[in-house]
């Protein structure tokens, strides 16, 4: 029996795959919404910068368009049932990517991940005798707890200064023990798993190898087709663990032009050819399509870097560039920022003249759903768009 050959894509249809895969293009989970959203993706990365507004806001903003800020909330973390009685969640906070909100079905498949913390056997701070033991006791007694309000989340000012409890209580996260149930100030809100989780979720009878196949399936569902290297960084894992499942994981093996490395895809996403079109918008850096520089750059042919903790003098594009996506390419970069209710534009990169109607858009979306009533540019890259700029910018508002 011959081995079928593996399909052929152009860079184009990888392109197209990856964007229909990520949410932009007539994927049916749309109309479910922000879960929906978050179902489709897998995760979705939380960050502490807040310009426009915290990325776990901007990621369903970026494929549904003007959702209110608290319906994203309200969508990830269930609040209280209106009797008094918990409602069961339908997301939780876990390692994944980074810090990512998860949908809460998946929490049987991070077993794996639950099982290696607790193997570990070095640690950044220190764990105080008694301290674990504490925080369990504290939360089963009072319910959902802030770090602070279990006793202090800092021994001083510094932020890698974790207090005994702090470090207890982020210890008992990684365990699976304790789950983080919503965000209040940015703080985490940490209740009981037991309390947490639905009952039929909370298990760790899952092997590591059904755990990585689950997880390396829902990584090529999410890219809708990637190297090996792309689908171990969705969800962090090895290399090595790819590799071990991805024979059994139903993706299956294809060549895309100019990649140059072997290549997966979901099979569902090469069944019919990824049609329609996507809003054009700004992206957030911890943006499933973009967090990954590597891809981005085989992708979209556009290179993307975080600044936010890169030296001002040495930032190329701003602190917090986030990418332009229209008409299924990367177009540009805007750094922004916000003055009472004006939309500032710190710096704006735009990939030639045509890139200029679609940056003014994107802007004037943005700015009107931060409730800003004003756009103002300070610096482009290329100065001779500067005006062209200013004049989309002006008919859009006018």
């Amino acid at each position: 029996m011959t081995t079928p050959r593996p399909a052929e894509l152009s860079a184009a249809e990888a392109r197209r795959i990856a964007l229909r895969a990520q949410g932009f293009l007539g994927t049916p989970d749309r109309k479910a919404g922000v879960r929906g959203i978050l179902r489709h993706l897998g995760a979705v990365q939380l960050d502490t910068i807040s310009v426009l507004a915290r990325s776990h806001e901007l990621i369903p903003y970026a494929r549904l368009g003007a959702v209110g800020r608290k319906t994203v909330e309200d969508a990830y973390w269930t609040p209280p049932a209106t009797d008094g009685t918990p409602s069961q969640p339908h997301a939780f906070e876990y390692w994944s990517h980074a810090a990512c909100i998860l949908p809460v079905e998946e929490w049987p498949h991070f077993a794996f991940r639950r099982r290696a913390y607790r193997a570990r056997p070095h640690w950044n701070h220190e764990l105080p005798d008694g301290a674990y033991d504490q925080v369990i006791k504290q939360l089963r007694a009072e319910g959902p707890l802030t770090a602070t309000e279990l006793g202090g989340a800092k021994r001083t000012s510094e932020w890698w200064d974790w207090s005994g409890t702090k470090v207890a209580v982020e210890r008992a996260l990684m365990y699976g023990e304790v789950v983080c149930v919503t965000r209040r100030g940015w703080k985490r809100v940490y209740d009981l798993a037991e309390r947490a989780v639905p009952a039929a979720l909370l298990h760790d009878e899952l092997d590591d190898a059904e755990c990585l196949r689950r997880l390396v399936r829902l990584a090529g569902q999410s890219l809708g087709v990637g190297t090996r290297a792309d689908i171990a960084d969705y969800h962090r894992l090895k290399g090595e663990q790819v590799d071990s499942v991805i024979a059994d994981s139903g993706l299956v093996p294809v060549t895309v032009e100019g990649w140059g490395k072997p290549a997966w895809a979901d099979p569902a996403a090469l069944q019919a050819p990824p049609r329609g079109r996507h809003r054009t918008t700004l992206l957030s850096p911890f943006d499933s399509l973009v967090w990954e520089r590597a891809r981005t750059e085989r992708v979209f042919g556009f290179t993307h870097r975080l600044e936010a903790y890169v030296p001002k003098p040495k930032r190329v594009y701003g602190y917090f560039a986030m990418p332009v996506l229209a008409g299924g390419r990367l177009v540009g970069r805007v750094d922004p920022a916000r003055e009472g209710r004006t939309l500032v534009a710190k710096q704006v990169t735009l990939d030639g003249p045509k890139a200029v109607p679609a940056v003014a858009r994107a802007l004037i979306e943005a700015a009107s759903w931060v409730d800003c009533t004003d756009v103002r540019v300070e610096r482009v890259d290329a100065p001779e768009l500067r005006e062209p700029l200013a004049v989309e910018l002006a008919r859009a508002l006018a």
